[in-house]
């Protein structure tokens, strides 16, 4: 089913411009599909320890259908990204997605001294994991940790970045284009935001939607108060409704 990957989507792409590295950290945002409320997603951060002593941050990701959304497509959606707080490089990425009928459970373990990555798939039918062993390249990310690392950079309008995904079990270019700044009504006010497009090319993610554009705020904190997409099944958007220690200049 198309619809399988419009909660995860979300989730993804706005993780891509999130504020400042602020432990505690809660975006809020309601979901609509065309003119009907679909759910919420919340992204939040926080700091933690890896293997019991290497200081690192949990990024995580969740997304719900409402009740009335509920009785034609359920989604009870989880990602969580560990990445170390200092060198900002991955060391674990999970999903847990229930979309409809559908379920997926896919683990990455990150050896980025080593160069290699431990891909775990779940088997709903043998209920076990299936391990593959794979080479990543320096300075990999996962799928959320990128785009913490992409909101870190400077950019300015026409620019394009670019930075390698390990997720899936594949090695990818991720790119992020800026295309133009634009000013809208925000729940900060009325704020100049750039608005930018990811580029991804991975499997189950924007395979099979349209492009992707989110307003974020230019200043500081580049926090994400905006995302629209125009994707096969239909259209969405994505509004910033409720913010939790966070402050704009």
């Amino acid at each position: 089913m198309r619809n399988r990957f419009f909660f995860s989507t979300i989730l993804i792409t706005l993780t891509l411009n999130i504020s400042s590295l602020v432990p505690g950290e809660k975006l809020i945002f309601k979901i609509k599909y065309g003119f009907i409320g679909a759910g919420k997603a919340v992204l939040e951060l926080n700091e933690t320890t890896y293997r019991d002593s290497i200081p690192a941050y949990e990024i995580k990701s969740r997304a719900k259908t409402n009740s009335f959304f509920d009785k034609f497509f359920k989604v009870r959606d989880e990602i969580i990204s560990t990445v170390d707080k200092d060198k900002f490089i991955s060391y674990k990425f999970e999903k847990k997605l229930r979309e409809g009928n559908y379920k997926q459970h896919r683990i990455h373990l990150y050896y980025p001294d080593l160069n290699l990555s431990y891909y775990l798939k779940y088997s709903r039918k043998s209920k076990k994991f299936k391990q593959t062993r794979m080479d990543i390249p320096e300075n990999t990310q996962d799928i959320l940790s990128a785009f913490y690392w992409f909101r870190k950079q400077e950019f300015t309008v026409g620019d394009t970045l670019s930075v390698n995904v390990t997720v899936d079990g594949r090695n990818t270019i991720t790119k992020v284009a800026v295309h133009r700044l634009e000013t809208i009504e925000t729940i900060f006010g009325e704020k100049e935001c750039f608005v930018i497009e990811p580029l991804l090319q991975t499997e189950a993610i924007f395979k099979q939607t349209g492009g992707v554009l989110i307003w974020l705020t230019r200043d500081t904190y580049k926090i994400p108060v905006q995302l629209e997409s125009e994707v096969i099944f239909g259209h969405f958007h994505a509004i910033l409704e409720k913010v939790e220690n966070v402050t704009l200049d």
